[in-house]
């Protein structure tokens, strides 16, 4: 199939460069679709649209945008098992895996169509006689969304939620590994009634979006999931400006687990977090920091568990760990492991591609747990993004909150203990934006605010009642009735 995109009322193809192809990461062979970059023009329009239809949809009653996203949140879950098809497919997870992401993703639109029945601003006193004071949010403008290839359906979800509901209008620029999952949504949207340009699509080289979105004195704000090298430099290029940046950025996920710790437990929930979707999430765990007397019984149980997972193609009901998004990916995951074999670290399991004919045409890597691993190591600092798990020896509870801190990270952390002291002092002391006592660093649902702290995010939250902030704005307005 050829991919289309939406600007304004229309669905058009690409007009620019070469023909690319969206090919599935379990077997590269397979062609999901082809697609063409946007022209310089076709992103112009894809601008104007969204300028253009912004007064409507600001004044469009709360209620009436709400109906929009509870009507596309039913259309996705009644094409659930299609689209999670399409979904693992594209980015290799597994079908159990993208259910899971489609499911959320109507949640998404669910959660945030139910706020619009919320309050919003209010009365304020005001001294002056006869006068009354307002504080009135509306929307911000036309904002645009930047989102990754990891989560392709369920993260433009979680940015279009809140974003229509307050009445902003959008310009989307999904992954080009995943435009699929994206464009899936975009259609229920439509289908459930989202007037021409509040939504629009584009795919496009850098240059060109930079040019017609990001410098474009109209554009509001900038929401961004992905790396944080990318992240910084958009929020370089919008310095200067009254443009806001939201960003969720890289990770470097660390789980604590000391000597009083369920051991089981542990190990089960390590193995999850941190080779569930082939760590390709922003939260997965990728440092586990362990005191030292129960080290070798945690890695033990460690490698059983993560030896047990079963490596295969995404839509095999039998997979539990599918490839990774792409062959760079693939690439840039074993550069990874092999840097750690070169700074002195073991691996203890994995440590490449698995042999065999039915992985040799997928972007496959086998679930990896390296120790002897050191706080000066590459592999300790950088975010890999794939199924690799470092592990450090520590003495004690304060040297382990010691090493979750000393990161440019600061997405989330997670510690397994018996104690209630520890457990206590680890929320106080853990300087992530998210924290889990006896859980995994990933995991969080809709309703609960969502953000990093450090380089791994901005100060304006994602999800929940907190993820509204970003899309509004609060004006103060005075009434006087008595003269």
């Amino acid at each position: 199939m050829e991919l289309q995109y939406r600007i304004g009322a229309e669905w058009a193809p690409g007009e620019h460069g070469d023909w690319a192809e969206d090919t599935s990461p379990s077997d590269v062979r397979e062609v999901l679709a082809r697609y063409r970059l946007m022209s310089r023009s076709q992103v112009d329009r894809a601008m104007d649209a969204a300028i253009e239809a912004f007064p409507g949809w600001k004044a469009a009653s709360p209620v009436a945008r709400a109906a929009v996203l509870s009507k596309a949140a039913a259309l996705l879950r009644q094409r659930r098992d299609e689209h999670a098809r399409v979904v693992a497919r594209e980015n290799g997870k597994t079908l159990a895996e993208a259910t899971v992401e489609v499911e959320k993703s109507a949640d998404f639109l669910d959660f945030y169509a139910a706020t619009a029945r919320m309050p919003s601003g209010g009365l304020i006193a005001d001294a002056r006689p006869g006068t009354r004071g307002l504080a009135m949010t509306e929307p911000v403008g036309v904002i645009a969304m930047i989102t990754p290839w990891n989560d392709p359906m369920l993260t433009p979800a979680r940015k279009l939620g809140p974003a229509l509901v307050s009445g902003c209008t959008v310009v989307l620029k999904p992954a080009r590994e995943t435009p699929l999952a994206a464009d899936l949504l975009v259609r229920a949207l439509v289908e459930a009634g989202l007037p021409a340009g509040v939504l629009n699509t584009v795919i496009a080289d850098h240059a060109t979006f930079d040019a017609a979105v990001i410098a474009h004195p109209r554009l509001a704000g900038v929401t961004f999931t992905g790396s944080t090298a990318v992240g910084l430099g958009l929020s370089r290029k919008l310095a200067g400006r009254t443009v806001r940046l939201q960003t969720e950025m890289g990770g470097k996920n660390a789980t604590v687990v000391l000597a009083d710790a369920d051991l089981d437990l542990a190990a089960s929930t390590l193995a999850a977090a941190a080779f569930g979707q082939a760590g390709q999430r922003c939260t997965a765990t990728s440092r586990v920091i362990v005191e030292e007397t129960v080290h070798d019984a945690l890695l033990e149980r460690l490698r059983a568990a993560a030896g047990a997972l079963r490596l295969g193609a995404s839509l095999d009901p039998g997979t539990q760990l599918g490839p990774v998004v792409s062959r760079r990916q693939q690439a840039e995951v074993l550069a990874h492991i092999d840097k750690a074999r070169a700074h002195g670290g073991r691996i203890e399991l994995g440590g490449g591609q698995p042999d065999g004919e039915a992985y040799a045409h997928g972007c496959f890597v086998q679930p990896t747990i390296v120790t002897g691993v050191t706080a000066d190591m590459p592999l300790w600092r950088e975010e890999v993004f794939g199924p690799v798990l470092a592990i450090r020896r520590v003495a004690s509870f304060d040297e382990a909150v010691a090493a979750v801190n000393d990161s440019d990270y600061g997405l989330s952390a997670a510690l397994f203990t018996s104690s209630l002291r520890h457990a206590q002092r680890f929320l106080d002391a853990a300087d992530t934006g998210q924290v889990g006592i006896n859980l995994p660093t990933s995991g969080w649902d809709v309703h609960q605010p969502f953000g990093g702290f450090k380089e791994s995010g901005s100060p304006f939250k994602e999800q929940g009642v907190e993820g509204l902030r970003f899309y509004t704005r609060t004006k103060m307005a005075a009434i006087r009735f008595d003269w």
